[in-house]
């Protein structure tokens, strides 16, 4: 939801958008949204003003802000779960598990965080606007 609220904003980085209109489009309701633009603001990623046209904005340019910002955001703690308890140290399996899965899955959410960080709004803002004119000429 926060990365489909910044790719709006992105797009349309020359005005305000309402909370309200963010909704529509992910479908959602403007009180979550509100909630998920409040984890973005406390980011730096947009602001708000008040008042008559007032709304959010980007706080930095689509170019300047990345998937993994975003995550971030409005993310916390591992991606992938960790045990939920600690398993058996009597068990030759159970005794090594947590470190052999800290490692792998360390790597991988490292994997993700570079990935994600490659990505920036402007290029999701570019790839939807060319899906679009695509869609609009069939």
């Amino acid at each position: 939801m926060a990365i489909h609220a910044l790719t709006m904003l992105g797009r349309w980085d020359d005005r305000s958008l309402t909370s309200a209109e963010i909704a529509d489009s992910l479908a959602s309701n403007p009180v979550l949204v509100r909630r998920i633009l409040g984890n973005l603001r406390d980011a730096g990623l947009v602001w708000s003003t008040e008042g008559r046209g007032g709304g959010w904005t980007l706080a930095r340019s689509p170019r300047e802000i990345t998937l993994h910002d975003a995550f971030t955001a409005v993310e916390e703690g591992p991606v992938l779960s960790r045990h939920a308890h600690p398993p058996s140290e009597a068990c030759a399996i159970g005794r090594h598990m947590e470190a052999l899965l800290e490692k792998e899955f360390r790597a991988a959410e490292q994997a993700m965080e570079e990935r994600l960080s490659r990505t920036t709004i402007a290029h999701l803002v570019q790839e939807a606007v060319t899906r679009e004119r695509e869609l609009s000429e069939r």
